[in-house]
């Protein structure tokens, strides 16, 4: 039996992780929060102008059903690969400077794939520029978990899922505005993937002092460095509130131990993986398919691009505003369970958009499912955060993801073939039932995490810390 002891070392794993969970909530967790979910912002741009450039550029360069296709799922192909192994590398060499790096890759493609000659050099650079985007989100939800108090980490990562969410409204509204018309000799879509490079850009220059995780600092014998970085994060939120800090609480902990990727095959987390796997390859469909197709889905229902794009820009108002109910619901109801109902009410509302004939009905049930699909996405990324220990959670996370990727990149095949054959009421039952799958997936085999320590869901830490600690005094 392995013998129990206090981690007191101040710059021990486990000190830096308790020192970091008892701080209170400060405009620096606040800053970080709004700079990190700046990343955000861009997978929802990018998601939804993947639909609208196939509405566009169908017509206009004369695709094929297949090219089409190819074009939307361009960025999600390239997403399997960033999602596996840039993951690893930020597992290896640190969550900073890839979050650097990836931002500066994405905005540069965005830029170059604006001045697109054909549609073969469009579809490269975003696949490209896929790869580089997919890491970026799993260095979100890997970075702020590793940095966010536990109390309050479910409520401030989905803040920063919020102002990823604006992009679904902001990209709708800009392709109404733009994507139809000529500015200044120059192609509406080529200024929306202008705007989306430029955009990323200056994200890169307003994070370019963002710390390393001193977590990830201190899993890979680093003590020093990450001492430094939580002593400074101690002094800032100290100084910004005007009072000192709680007291540590030392707790009895077991021994850090190596953990490679392998682990993940085998107890206690195999069972997480299998449940993070088919979550991954079966929620891409209710999750991206709307955002993806809803532009194509409205233009075969008979309504112009004009009125398509319109609809579906009112429907995703819902989508900040779902990630805003997302806020305060992460950390009051179970992640796992708020994830289910909202899965639940995406497909019976996708069976309504798919029946709609009335622009109200399709406005109605399209903000329904932005609205669960931001309170979803909000929750799932907090949850698939908090599954597996520091040393690997970026790598099993990123692996996971890519299989989304991958079915997010095949489902414009099957459902446009589907569209084509059946029409969309059938592409929504088809949805449906893929989702109930998902449902009875996380139900089953996925464990309950709100209110613990990232050690403890991830079964590396105190088992005393699976409720959160009381400061002494209190």
């Amino acid at each position: 039996m392995t013998d129990l002891k206090p981690d007191l070392s101040g710059s021990g794993p486990r000190q830096i992780a308790a020192r970091l969970d008892r701080l209170p909530v400060s405009r620096w967790h606040w800053k970080l929060v709004t700079l990190v979910g700046l990343a955000t912002f861009f997978d929802s741009y990018e998601i939804f102008m993947s639909g609208i450039l196939g509405s566009v550029l169908k017509k206009s360069w004369h695709l094929t059903s297949f090219s089409t296709s190819l074009l939307v799922g361009a960025p999600f192909f390239g997403m399997i690969f960033g999602a596996i192994f840039l993951g690893m590398l930020s597992d290896r060499f640190g969550r900073r400077q890839l979050f650097m790096y990836n931002l500066a890759a994405y905005s540069l493609l965005g830029v170059v794939a604006a001045f697109s000659v054909n549609v073969e050099m469009l579809i490269a650079l975003r696949l490209v520029s896929g790869v580089f985007l997919a890491a970026e989100l799993i260095l979100v939800d890997t970075y702020l978990s590793e940095l966010l108090p536990r109390t309050a980490r479910g409520r401030l990562i989905s803040v920063a899922y919020a102002i990823g969410f604006l992009g679904t409204p902001v990209v709708a509204g800009l392709g109404g505005l733009l994507i139809v018309k000529t500015h200044f000799l120059i192609d509406g879509w080529r200024w929306m993937l202008l705007a989306g490079g430029i955009g990323a850009l200056l994200v890169f220059w307003l994070r370019r002092h963002l710390p390393e995780s001193p977590r990830w600092l201190a899993e890979r014998n680093r003590p020093q460095e990450a001492d430094a970085v939580v002593s400074e994060v101690e002094r800032t939120v100290e100084r910004q509130l005007g009072r000192s800090l709680p007291e540590v609480q030392p707790a009895v902990l077991t021994p850090v131990k190596k953990i490679r990727f392998r682990a993940m095959f085998r107890p206690p987390y195999l069972k997480r993986t299998v449940m993070m796997w088919i979550f991954q390859i079966t929620q891409t469909v209710g999750q991206y398919g709307f955002a993806s197709l809803a532009t194509l889905i409205l233009v075969s229902k008979g309504y112009t691009i004009q009125s398509s794009l319109l609809y579906t820009a009112v429907s995703f108002i819902g989508a900040p505003v779902g990630a805003l109910l997302a806020v305060p619901l992460v950390e009051r109801v179970e992640r796992k369970h708020l994830i289910i109902g909202g899965l639940v009410l995406i497909a019976v509302a996708g069976i309504v958009f798919g029946n709609g004939t009335s622009a109200a009905v399709i406005v109605i049930a399209g903000a329904v499912i932005t609205v669960c699909n931001s309170v979803v996405s909000s929750a799932w990324h907090v949850y698939q955060a908090e599954l597996f220990p520091t040393q690997v959670r970026s790598t099993a996370g990123g692996v996971a993801y890519s299989l989304s990727r991958l079915t997010a990149g095949l489902l414009p095949f099957g459902a446009l073939a589907i569209l084509d054959g059946f029409g969309p009421t059938q592409v929504f039952v088809v949805a449906a039932v893929i989702t109930t799958v998902t449902c009875l997936d996380l139900g089953i085999l996925g464990p309950r995490t709100n209110g613990r320590a990232l050690e403890a869901v991830a079964g590396t830490g105190d088992r005393a810390t699976a409720e959160p600690v009381p400061q002494r005094g209190a």
